[in-house]
């Protein structure tokens, strides 16, 4: 083979050989791509974590609501309507019951900052209605109460005995008062545990109830009259 036919043939020997492809096996070709794809630079757009996650939360409420609104009647609509419903229900709890409330520790007591005369408690009840701190008022004169119903032997001194069992106990000598003595004491917990505010109205109701306690005489038997004999 020479001149011009040689140097074709050789051309395409070349040629031909050139394009013979590389033969990589299937797993270290599958290794250096993963290797390859990651690399930072591959990655510099990625959502954060966060963001992955949220992305992960509005999926599932997505599929979540998507699944409800095929079980609900009336389809997407029915759905909102019972959303609603409930919404309005826990509403109608909240303000009914208050903020819901710790269990029974030795800081619900009544009386918290040692022995204290009703005198004092009147006081104090005074001096913040006058300032307009209706429920420091309401609480003060609640205390007053109660303190004014141990001394009068109505009631045995008890530390850490709470508002309403002391109105329970003492609607036993004072039952045409009964009614009165628990809502004073629901009204006390609602100001001090149940983040509720009073108002200038709530405090007149325990400040007449105080005031009538003063003038009535108990129903006392047994140990009460002995107590207070």
């Amino acid at each position: 083979m020479s001149g011009a036919g040689g140097t074709a043939a050789a051309q395409l020997l070349i040629r031909a050989s050139g394009d013979i492809p590389v033969d990589t096996p299937r797993v270290p070709g599958r290794e250096a791509a993963r290797h390859e794809l990651s690399k930072p630079m591959y990655h510099e757009n990625d959502p954060n974590l966060l963001q992955r996650a949220l992305d992960h939360l509005w999926k599932w409420i997505g599929d979540l609501l998507s699944s409800a609104s095929g079980a609900v009647p009336g389809g997407p609509a029915g759905l909102v309507v019972l959303v609603l419903i409930v919404l309005a229900l826990v509403a109608a709890l909240w303000w009914r019951l208050g903020t819901p409330q710790r269990g029974f520790s030795p800081a619900d007591a009544l009386f918290r900052n040692g022995p204290r005369s009703a005198a004092e408690h009147r006081t104090a009840a005074e001096a913040h209605a006058a300032a307009g701190r209706w429920n420091q008022a309401v609480q003060e004169r609640m205390r007053a109460i109660v303190r004014s119903l141990e001394e009068r032997a109505l009631l045995d001194p008890r530390p850490g005995r709470t508002a309403d069992e002391a109105a329970a106990e003492a609607a036993r000598p004072l039952p045409a008062h009964a009614t009165r003595l628990l809502a004073a004491a629901r009204q006390f917990d609602d100001v001090t545990y149940g983040g509720r505010t009073a108002d200038q109205q709530a405090y007149l109701t325990v400040l007449a109830l105080d005031l009538e306690l003063g003038s009535t005489k108990p129903q006392l038997t047994g140990a009460l009259q002995g107590a207070a004999g």
